[in-house]
């Protein structure tokens, strides 16, 4: 049974026609991602972005605009009694000199090229995302 709804934040940080991913475990699995991560009580959507990087890569970000917002139902695929609700923005990285992984979940980071013939990513929200990157971008 749902009992929970979980609010998710990510950001498509692009530049020369490529966008910023991270490699990370999650609960047991690896995941190709955007940068972003939950929702805190009390605290807007931008804000959670701005804290997101600056807790996971060290680095001050400008968010540009909005590009989606999930429209369907989603089950989160780590816990079944949570739905899911993904918002994502396009941003620039304001200071690129600072970035450092400082979160140890992300093993590693990558400039992915939006023109790339197949959509990488394994969850099916980000595979909408970079579709819709796609669209914008080419």
């Amino acid at each position: 049974m749902i009992d929970k709804i979980n609010v998710r934040v990510y950001a498509c940080a692009v530049k020369d026609k490529k966008v910023l991913t991270l490699f990370e475990e999650y609960a047991g699995t690896q995941l190709l991602k955007f940068p972003g991560g939950g929702l805190e009580l009390g605290e807007g959507l931008t804000d959670c972005l701005h804290r997101e990087f600056d807790e996971e890569l060290n680095v001050k970000i400008e968010v540009v605009e909005h590009l989606y917002t999930q429209e369907n139902f989603l089950v989160s695929r780590f816990r079944e009694n949570e739905q899911l609700l993904t918002i994502y923005y396009i941003v620039n990285i304001i200071n690129e000199e600072d970035f450092l992984i400082l979160d140890p979940c992300i093993e590693k980071t990558e400039w992915i090229p939006i023109d790339q013939p197949d959509n990488p990513f394994p969850l099916p929200v980000d595979k909408i995302v970079f579709d819709k990157l796609k669209e914008k971008f080419l």
